[in-house]
């Protein structure tokens, strides 16, 4: 990790990076743990196409950019849930996750300052990650249309 990492809102020219990015990483590390259904869902979910119409809706998007490609990105949902969550594997480990949700935690709290309680549905292999940004299971894990998932919440600090 040679490059200096710089954090904005996604541009429309870092849409295509952005679907590229998330799903390397779920090639890797989520895809074993999912039924066909499942990795079809999580496909649809993450083309470009589908990113620009949610940021168009109730969705934020902020990425972490070395050079010029995305190496990692959050999308918040209404402000309160964490969609994805995605940091390139070589920038893994280096603050690239907790510097984004910080990021969007601010964003998030600029636009509710009453906000409480952040949610996420994390896959198996990033429950560690986030039970180290703060987030704790809130229930059983699940699966929805193939999507297998821990509900996790963070309570916010005052």
């Amino acid at each position: 990790m040679s490059e200096a990492v710089s954090y904005r809102i996604m541009e429309p020219d870092d849409v295509a990076g952005v679907s590229a990015l998330i799903l390397a990483s779920f090639d890797e590390f989520i895809r074993p743990e999912y039924t066909q259904l499942g990795i079809d869902e999580f496909r649809r979910f993450v083309e470009p196409v589908a990113i620009v119409l949610r940021t168009e809706a109730d969705h934020f998007v902020l990425v972490a950019v070395a050079g010029d490609a995305p190496v990692g990105m959050i999308e918040m949902r209404q402000h309160n849930h964490v969609a994805l969550l995605f940091v390139d594997k070589r920038y893994q480990h280096h603050g690239v996750g907790t510097e984004l949700l910080g990021r969007a935690m601010a964003e998030a709290r600029a636009h509710d300052a009453d906000l409480a309680r952040v949610t996420v549905n994390s896959s198996r292999y990033g429950v560690p990650a986030y039970e180290k940004l703060g987030f704790r299971q809130t229930g059983p894990e699940r699966e929805v249309k193939g999507i297998r998932f821990i509900p996790m919440a963070k309570q916010l600090d005052d």
